[in-house]
C-alpha cells in the first residue's frame, strides 16, 4: 500500500469516526429530549443507530453491544422503566 493510499483510508476512518459519534449524540439527545417518543420508537431508533453504525463499522457488532447498547439501555430504563430487550438483532 502506497502512502497515498494509506492517507485516503485514515481519512475515511476519520470521516467514519465522525459521523459515529454525531449519530450516537443525536440519538442520544433525541432519546433523552423528545416527550412524544415512544418504547417503541425509541427502539426503533436504537435499532436503527446499530444498523448505521454496522455499516459503517461492519465487523464491531461487539463493540456497539460492549459500549453503545448498555448506554442505549440506560437511557431507554431512564425513561421507560423497560430497555431494550425487545429488540431484534
Amino acid at each position: 500500500m502506497d502512502e497515498q493510499e494509506r492517507q485516503r483510508l485514515i481519512k475515511e476512518e476519520e470521516k467514519n469516526t465522525k459521523r459515529l459519534r454525531f449519530l450516537v449524540d443525536l440519538t442520544t439527545s433525541v432519546l433523552y429530549q423528545d416527550h412524544t417518543l415512544t418504547l417503541e420508537e425509541a427502539r426503533t431508533m436504537v435499532r436503527n443507530t446499530e444498523k448505521a453504525i454496522l455499516a459503517m463499522f461492519p465487523d464491531k457488532q461487539q463493540t456497539f453491544d460492549i459500549v453503545l447498547r448498555p448506554r442505549f439501555e440506560r437511557i431507554l430504563h431512564e425513561r421507560w422503566g423497560a430497555g431494550v430487550s425487545g429488540l431484534v438483532h
